[in-house]
């Protein structure tokens, strides 16, 4: 790992610059989910846009509400407003937002349900999430990284097969159990639309894509092994022998000592680590292989004050010695008050 400026750099953003391995003496800072209802701004377009999926789909909102949060904060990076469940979408699954209800899918339980999946995903569908990155890369100053994403097959299938999310995602995992080989082909085709989206948002315009394993923990070591790192290794493959050098963070959550094999298997350049993982693992024993971003409990910046203060001390003190990118352990909360973000980032940056 280098320090900044002691060597080749990716341009002069930081958040580059940490993903090549240098470290920042002020790390880049961004949230997840930094476009959302804790912003007066975002829920004025969201009331403008109508359902969240049109809000995703308009690419003149959908950028706007991309480049809010950088505007007001002035975050290193942007991350597209889009969702994760864009994929099962443009492979012509249902997928439907309600409000206080979250998403809603059709159920997908038989292998022939599988089999109807399109072969690839439909360029009409996600035309206008390319338009939105080309809009927000345009905008951005040379100093701020655009961030592109999609989920890891594993989560999203967990969505796809349950029509919903559930407390432990059950049902995919009963249904990876009782019949592998069928559950193997979702995920298959679910590695290969994930590859066409993450491609076609780097050429579009993102400078380098997360991959969010949301419901990675509830996975046992061995179905880890198979359902995660296995695909996530094939798509950081593949998007690199279509983009030599593309950087690719990922997020598997709640993985806990997991995390090393998930570092070791995938390849990914940097790897983000939830609220619950622990500092003094994640400095010995992952960030001494890759850059590590996050991991201010969300509920830690909902409560603000002193608490705020001791975590971001705590993270800061554990890991801003190495590759480090500031970020939450999970996505702000929508009561969040703009003030406890404005007293995060006054504590990051001194």
């Amino acid at each position: 790992m280098r320090e900044a400026g002691t060597g080749p750099a990716v341009g002069i953003k930081p958040l580059l610059r940490v993903l090549a391995g240098e470290r920042q003496a002020v790390p880049p800072v961004w949230m997840m989910r930094q476009a959302g209802r804790y912003l007066p701004e975002y829920r004025a377009v969201r009331e403008k846009a109508g359902g969240f999926l049109d809000l995703c789909f308009n690419p003149e909102l959908a950028a706007e509400v991309t480049l809010q949060p950088v505007r007001r904060f002035g975050f290193d990076a942007a991350i597209l407003f889009s969702d994760i469940l864009v994929v099962p979408l443009a492979l012509g699954r249902k997928v439907a937002f309600l409000a206080g209800e979250g998403p809603k899918l059709e159920p997908l339980t038989t292998r022939e349900g599988i089999e109807r999946l399109g072969e690839r995903i439909d360029p009409m569908v996600v035309a206008p999430v390319y338009e939105t990155v080309r809009r927000v890369r345009k905008a951005l100053d040379d100093k701020t990284t655009l961030i592109g994403f999609c989920g890891a097959p594993w989560t999203v299938a967990t969505y796809m097969i349950a029509g919903e999310g559930t407390p432990d995602q059950a049902p995919a995992r009963m249904f990876a159990y009782r019949e592998p080989e069928t559950f193997a082909l979702l995920i298959d085709r679910l590695v290969e639309a994930s590859i066409e989206y993450l491609v076609g948002q780097l050429k579009a315009g993102a400078e380098c894509v997360q991959l969010f394993d949301t419901w990675a923990g509830v996975l046992s070591q061995g179905e880890f092994e198979r359902w995660s790192i296995a695909p996530t290794k094939r798509i950081v493959d593949g998007v690199r022998g279509q983009v030599p050098g593309a950087k690719i963070i990922g997020f598997p959550r709640g993985v806990g000592s997991k995390l090393w094999r998930y570092v070791k298997g995938t390849g990914v350049d940097a790897v983000g680590l939830d609220w619950m993982q622990g500092l003094i693992y994640a400095r010995d024993h992952i960030q001494t292989l890759k850059p590590v971003q996050g991991n201010v409990d969300p509920l830690a910046l909902l409560a603000g004050g002193a608490a705020l203060d001791r975590e971001v001390d705590a993270v800061m003190a554990a890991l801003a010695g190495g590759p480090f990118i500031f970020n939450l352990g999970h996505g702000i909360l929508p009561p969040t008050p703009i003030a406890h973000v404005e007293q995060m980032l006054k504590r990051v940056r001194g």
